[in-house]
């Protein structure tokens, strides 16, 4: 049952999760005060918006490392190893 669940909806889920990767990323990046520089950094530290979103930044690390993993994972299970 469950591999017929997979079957059919699979790829749909490892698409998902896709886009959830790179949402993601995307947060994580734009949250990080490191990657963006110094002068960037001390700009939006002074934004309320900012500092709403940057509270979260650790939890945007967790959401990228499990979609990435789950990602992988329903790939190789659905797909195989391309090698």
């Amino acid at each position: 049952m469950f591999n017929e669940f997979l079957a059919s909806y699979g790829a749909k889920f490892i698409w998902i999760l896709g886009i959830i990767n790179i949402i993601s990323m995307l947060l994580v990046f734009f949250s990080c005060r490191c990657l963006m520089g110094p002068k960037i950094s001390r700009v939006l530290v002074q934004q309320k918006w900012f500092l709403a979103m940057y509270k979260k930044h650790c939890w945007y690390w967790w959401i990228f490392f499990v979609s990435v993993f789950l990602h992988s994972v329903l790939a190789f299970y659905i797909f195989g190893n391309p090698l």
